[in-house]
């Protein structure tokens, strides 16, 4: 109990971090400088790898027009400086032409610079599902704490935290579809468990058909039910045609039986006239 509790207030510390430095800039003004926006590297612990164009250019016109409202995090490097939070602003301010940008210059190592772009993004729901369940599993790992530490922790339910970490089990070609936004998270929850060929399989089918979360649900569900009961639907009932092979060439006809299918040789009209004689009257 006391290592989850100091753990907690050692994590529960570094979310209010971020905070304290941009309170910092209410009370100590010259805290924040203008940089050149050359001198700044990424961070290169940011988990977010997807940026919706449409909103950078939004948030560039924003700039343009009002000015950077709020100043973005470095830490000082031998080459200039690292960024730690801000990486949308960061953009476009790049977007926009812009030759400086204001920031707060904050004392951070390695470790630091990682938990600050996990939890700022967290915070600011800026990750779509995967990248969020990656930072989830960074920090549970960083912290060595449960997930259920973890949710009491960054305010997010339990249930919430498991159900977006069990997307990790999606395949590749998944994670990179729900990315991509040609799938939902709705849709990906149903996928997991389905192996890769049935998963891509079924992610084709909501691209082309447009299938709602409940038909993929039926679709998963029939999969998972022919998994179960893998020769259910190749069962195949064998006839037995002997007696009857036997009759039709005890009266002269030529016929024989194979793969459930009875076969009759007819050598001349006359023949068809007499079976149908015998049989069809």
């Amino acid at each position: 109990m006391m290592k989850t509790q100091a753990l907690g207030r050692g994590l529960g510390a570094l979310l209010s971090e971020i905070d304290e430095a941009y309170e910092n800039e209410v009370s100590a003004k010259d805290a924040v400088i203008e940089i050149p926006l050359k001198d700044i590297r990424p961070n290169p612990f940011q988990p977010r790898k997807t940026f919706d164009e449409d909103s950078l250019y939004e948030l560039s016109e924003s700039i343009k027009k009002d000015g950077l409202i709020q100043p973005i995090i470095v830490t000082e490097d031998i080459d200039g400086y690292v960024l730690i939070a801000g990486e949308r602003r960061l953009r476009a301010s790049k977007l926009a032409k812009l030759k400086t940008i204001r920031a707060i210059v904050h004392n951070s190592d390695e470790s630091k610079m990682r938990q600050f772009a996990l939890i700022e993004n967290i915070q600011r729901d800026e990750l779509n599902s995967v990248e969020l369940a990656y930072a989830y599993g960074e920090l549970i790992k960083l912290h060595n704490i449960t997930q259920e530490e973890l949710s009491t922790i960054i305010h997010k339910s339990r249930t919430h935290i498991t159900n977006t970490m069990r997307l990790l089990q999606l395949s590749p070609k998944t994670q990179k579809a729900l990315i991509e936004k040609k799938i939902t998270t709705g849709h990906a929850k149903v996928l997991i468990g389905l192996d890769e060929k049935n998963q891509q399989l079924i992610v084709n089918s909501i691209i082309g058909q447009r299938l709602s979360v409940r038909e993929v649900e039926t679709m998963t569900k029939n999969l998972k039910e022919e998994k179960v009961h893998p020769l259910k639907k190749f069962d195949v009932i064998t006839y037995d045609f002997s007696s009857l092979v036997s009759k039709l060439n005890s009266f002269g006809f030529s016929s024989k039986s194979s793969n459930n299918r009875l076969t009759i040789k007819f050598d001349n009209e006359d023949q068809i006239n007499d079976f149908s004689a015998y049989f069809l009257n």
